[in-house]
């Protein structure tokens, strides 16, 4: 930012009369000093995005030269470390849910807007991806397979969880444990128990989205946090993994097939609990399943 007060917005609108709102409401900002730009189109969006950065993006879902929502996919590729908050209307909330969940930091009903309101979730955007940045920046990442390690899938599930309540979200936790691990060090060695390890979390980067949180805790134990999708079944994530484990096991000719067992819960709003407690559930319904196996086999 440009200094203590100091908010470099693009406001990314084509309606004349919703550009004049916004502009009225965070002209009575007092204490902020705006500094607003505008673009009325995604071109001239892109346009100035390729001159300039903003501390953030005030983005309309409908454009009249683009689709959402290409429009947010295109302005997170061309600026990736801007946030953006979508403006919507009434009837397009749950697309604008899909957009927080596509990347976007917030989303704002027009017809709801005022002032604090406006500027407070200007701000928190602003300071929550600041934040996101810098945890990138941290040692939170695993050296092995460079997805999020025990400490970086703690501190971005804590924060995960302040959202979901704020925004009534239901989130769900996997819980996964990759069989034979032992084994294949045993036999084949480490180097092949690290190879292991590093494509099971390539597996997991391709079965879930981007903005879902992957992580390996440790040894062979990995979890991943992700926002329910409200219009289907969620045993779909672990059909999808499945199904990338046995393409995977099709495609490569290794002396063992990978395999995983995984345990899934619910995060509910209405029912508050600590990452660890969901993590323990999952963790028991993990061991539950690992157990009917080896009752299977035996």
């Amino acid at each position: 930012m440009n200094g203590h007060h100091d908010i470099k917005l693009l406001l990314v609108e084509d309606n004349s009369a919703d550009i004049r709102l916004i502009k009225e409401i965070l002209h009575d900002s007092n204490n902020t000093k705006l500094e607003i730009s505008y673009a009325e189109s995604l071109s001239k969006c892109l346009a100035y995005l390729e001159k300039e950065v903003p501390d953030v993006i005030l983005l309309d879902m409908s454009l009249p030269d683009s689709e959402w929502p290409d429009t947010l996919i295109k302005v997170i590729d061309k600026a990736p470390h801007v946030p953006i908050v979508v403006l919507t209307g009434l009837d397009d909330e749950e697309r604008a849910l899909e957009s927080v969940q596509r990347g976007a930091q917030d989303y704002m009903v027009k017809n709801q807007i005022e002032t604090n309101l406006l500027l407070r979730t200007i701000r928190y955007a602003i300071e929550r991806n600041r934040m996101n940045l810098e945890l990138r920046s941290m040692s939170l990442t695993d050296d092995l397979t460079g997805i999020y390690n025990r400490r970086g899938f703690l501190t971005l599930a804590k924060q995960q969880l302040k959202i979901a309540d704020r925004m009534k979200n239901r989130l769900l936790l996997l819980f996964i444990d990759l069989d034979g691990m032992k084994w294949i060090n045993d036999n084949l060695g480490h180097r092949e128990g690290d190879r292991a390890l590093i494509d099971t979390a390539n597996i997991l980067r391709d079965t879930f989205r981007e903005s879902d949180i992957i992580a390996r805790l440790g040894g062979d134990e990995f979890t991943v946090l992700a926002l329910e999708d409200p219009g289907s079944d969620n045993k779909i994530f672990i059909e999808r993994l499945h199904h990338n484990i046995d393409m995977y096991n099709t495609n490569n000719n290794r002396p063992y097939k990978l395999a995983i067992s995984a345990g899934m819960v619910y995060y509910n709003s209405d029912e508050p609990c600590t990452i660890d407690e969901l993590l323990t559930q999952a963790d028991s319904l993990m061991y539950e399943e690992k157990r009917k196996k080896k009752k299977s086999v035996a």
